[in-house]
C-alpha cells in the first residue's frame, strides 16, 4: 500500500479524464483501491427501488469514485493545482505544497 497525500476534506482539482478541470472537496478516500470520492465530480445515476427510506424510488444522482492519480491538491495560497511533499518539522510529519512551500 502506498502513502497517499490526499486526505478527506482537501480541496482538489481533476487533472485527467472526462471531468478534467472540475474542483471539489474530498468526501472519502479508499486506500486499498487508490480511489477518492470528490463532492460534485463524477456524478452517476443510480436506479433505486422504493423502500422505507425512499418511498418514491426512482433515479438518484450520486458521486462515483475517481483515481487518486487523476486528482491534484489545490494550493490554498495560489489557488492552483500543486504537488504535495512530506517533511519532518520537530517530531511531526507535515504535508506541504511544492509550489508555495506552505504547510497544508
Amino acid at each position: 500500500m502506498i502513502k497517499l497525500k490526499i486526505k478527506t476534506g482537501d480541496i482538489v482539482r481533476v487533472i485527467a479524464g472526462d471531468h478534467k478541470g472540475e474542483e471539489g472537496k474530498v468526501l472519502r478516500v479508499d486506500r486499498e483501491k487508490n480511489k477518492a470520492i470528490v463532492e460534485g465530480v463524477n456524478m452517476v445515476s443510480k436506479h433505486t427501488k422504493p423502500s422505507a427510506k425512499n418511498p418514491q424510488g426512482g433515479i438518484v444522482k450520486k458521486e462515483a469514485s475517481i483515481q487518486i492519480s487523476n486528482i491534484s491538491l489545490i494550493d490554498p495560497k495560489t489557488k492552483e493545482a500543486t504537488r504535495v511533499g512530506i517533511r519532518v518539522e520537530g517530531d511531526k510529519k507535515v504535508r506541504f505544497s511544492k509550489k508555495s512551500n506552505q504547510v497544508l
